[in-house]
């Protein structure tokens, strides 16, 4: 009993870990996915005179090609005279031709992010004056289509392939050495191998498309090729394969020589094979760690090795996972998995899932950035799937602890053998006695029968230990948990993350001066506020476009002391044209997302220097009020 205690109490510690964990994601930059966080000329701004680059400024360094950014006049020609260049930081500017007529531009780019993404997005300004265009600034999203839908599978396939590959190996090494001679796990294994090898290369091929053109005719084009084996993804492919060499050295060793060693020399082959197979496993993980999120933004020398620590987690405990529920229902059932191997894994397994907890607060923490991003951003809701699934899984895993604790104590039923034998052995006579009469097809039918009575047996055998039953059972229905969730962790590798999909929603403000033409022009300002209360200081942006007479739409930004956005209770605005004697004309707001509220149709009958005042109210008593005066149309 007091074993049993000590199993709930770690489960209900685990529970309480999956669920908690993960959500103590405090705010903090994080980089991955680049998100377009400004640009010269802005978005939906008219300038007066034609500018001779544009620049973009992302949220973090990207790889571009002729291709990346495109300018479009309003016939949809190109007007963009080179490849955009850095020009320090997170900028990049592309040269335009000279002598720009006046009208409305397209930006279109399509490039891919220091993680390895596919990144595209577009927007317009204009010269002179807005004018009607025909390109559209919808741009196909990167990374979708069919090319898109055949690289999330190679990459679930490859996640896979690693799972089995480390794991199996794993489960072998450090629970179940006999494990080396059963033909089904040494069939797992392999698979796996076999899984990640082909994977991979089918990733390489798909590579150039995918962060390219998007069209399926461009994967079998050597040129892409080529541009891909000079980039960071493509670097990372090819040390995976290189790796998976190492690896099917392991496998030869593991099932060749392994079991046919004893004593001293086995338990040196062992420490040699867990050595290199630990190398070998860190450098497959670090193939991903090194090229997508955890390579970018903060901390990234320590999120690197967070992550290889995290897949080589998984590995051990899903991929040990696959190898038990193999062993228990395809082991010969004369020398099925001993209790003890299945008590060895699970305290692997349990020590695994602690790992998992500690790197998964880490990566939430670098991912969200924020608690409302939880809700908010698709990255966050399918963290919170991911997390559901943790706790189904450990809730399972807890049974199956139970029938291990069960299994070792009654310890491993021999008693159906006996049973069997007999039956078998009433089937071998007649078929030697067929194959003697030159009864050919009599010997095949008896040899089918014989072989249907040694599956009979081995499922009677299987089948007749109660707790062994039991724990195949619950293994079964952890395994089927751990494919979804898989499925979704391999979504969520491709998903923009919550505090890049806040921060590019917050980039959409725009600063440039209305013209005094009447015309209109995005309109943006910023205004310090403190209401005197606790948490009460901070800025309020107010983003008008046009900006000018009649409709226009409006943005309003409030972040605190420390450039972040947070909510308040209440946040109106009013417009005051004092030479004319019009106004405050009220407006309020509605309530977009953290820090941010919206207003379509905002009419302003005249054009003149208004006054635009918002109060901002943070509690129940504190409240001010801060205005400014902008020239509107």
């Amino acid at each position: 009993m007091p074993s049993a205690t000590a199993s709930r109490v770690r489960t209900w510690v685990l529970l309480f870990l999956a669920v908690t964990g993960a959500l103590l994601a405090g705010a903090g930059p994080a980089s991955a996915h680049a998100a377009l966080t400004g640009s010269d000329p802005a978005q939906g701004s008219v300038v007066a005179q034609a500018p001779t680059q544009v620049t973009l400024t992302f949220s973090e360094k990207i790889a571009t090609n002729a291709d990346s950014v495109r300018v479009l006049d309003p016939k949809g020609n190109r007007v963009d005279a080179g490849t955009a260049n850095n020009t320090g930081g997170t900028t990049y500017a592309v040269p335009l031709r000279s002598g720009l007529p006046d009208g409305t531009y397209t930006v279109t780019y399509q490039i891919v992010s220091e993680d390895s993404h596919p990144v595209s997005g577009a927007y317009t300004f204009s010269i002179g004056a807005p004018s009607e265009t025909s390109v559209s600034t919808y741009v196909q999203e990167a990374g979708g289509g069919v090319v898109g839908a055949l690289y999330d599978t190679g990459r679930y396939l490859s996640y896979a392939g690693f799972i089995v590959l480390v794991g199996g190996a794993a489960f072998v090494l450090a629970c179940w050495s006999r494990g080396s001679s059963v033909r089904a796990v040494q069939r797992l294994v392999v698979g796996g191998w076999l899984t990640l090898t082909a994977s991979t290369l089918f990733l390489l091929l798909l590579r150039g498309s995918y962060t390219g053109s998007g069209k399926v005719g461009d994967v079998f084009d050597l040129s892409l090729l080529g541009d891909v084996l000079q980039t960071k993804a493509g670097a990372a492919l090819v040390s995976r394969l290189l790796l998976l060499a190492a690896a099917a050295l392991f496998i030869a060793v593991l099932f060749g020589a392994y079991d046919k060693r004893e004593g001293q020399e086995k338990r040196d082959l062992t420490f040699g094979l867990a050595v290199g197979g630990t190398v070998v496993a860190a450098g497959l993980a670090a193939s991903w760690a090194l090229a997508e999120h955890a390579s970018t933004g903060l901390q990234a020398g320590i999120a690197m090795p967070v992550d290889i620590v995290h897949l080589l987690a998984v590995a051990l405990w899903l991929g040990g996972l696959a190898t038990m529920l193999v062993a228990l229902y395809r082991a010969p059932a004369e020398h099925p998995v001993e209790a003890s191997a299945v008590r060895r894994f699970s305290q692997i397994a349990f020590g695994s899932v602690v790992a998992l907890v500690a790197t998964g607060i880490y990566q939430s923490w670098r991912q969200l950035g924020s608690w409302s991003a939880f809700t908010e951003t698709a990255y966050g809701q399918l963290l919170l799937v991911k997390i559901g699934l943790v706790v189904v899984l450990v809730g399972i895993a807890s049974v199956s602890r139970r029938w291990t604790g069960r299994l070792a104590e009654a310890g491993v039923s021999t008693g159906t053998e006996e049973t069997t034998t007999t039956e078998v052995e009433e089937v071998r006579e007649p078929v030697a006695t067929a194959g003697a009469s030159g009864d050919s097809k009599r010997a095949a039918q008896l040899a089918r029968q014989q072989a249907a009575v040694e599956s009979a047996r081995q499922k009677k055998l299987r089948d007749g230990d109660v707790n062994r039953f039991g724990l195949r059972r619950s293994v079964l229905a952890e395994a089927g948990v751990a494919v979804v969730l898989l499925a979704v962790t391999t979504i969520l590798t491709s998903t923009e993350p919550g505090r890049t999909e806040l921060d590019a929603k917050a980039a959409t403000s725009v600063s440039a001066n209305a013209p005094s033409d009447g015309t209109g022009g995005a309109l943006t300002l910023d205004m310090s506020f403190d209401t005197g209360g606790a948490k009460g200081k901070g800025v309020v942006s107010v983003d008008m476009d046009p900006a000018g007479t009649g409709a226009n739409e409006l943005h309003v930004y409030v972040t605190d002391a420390n450039g972040q956005p947070f909510d308040v209770p209440e946040l109106k605005l009013a417009f005051t044209l004092e030479a004319k004697k019009i106004g405050p004309l009220p407006v309020t707001p509605d309530h977009i997302t953290t820090g941010h509220w919206a207003a379509n149709g905002v009419q302003i009958p005249m054009a003149g220097e208004w006054k635009i005042a918002v109060t901002v109210r943070t509690s129940d008593i504190d409240q001010t009020t801060v205005s400014k005066n902008a020239q509107i149309g």
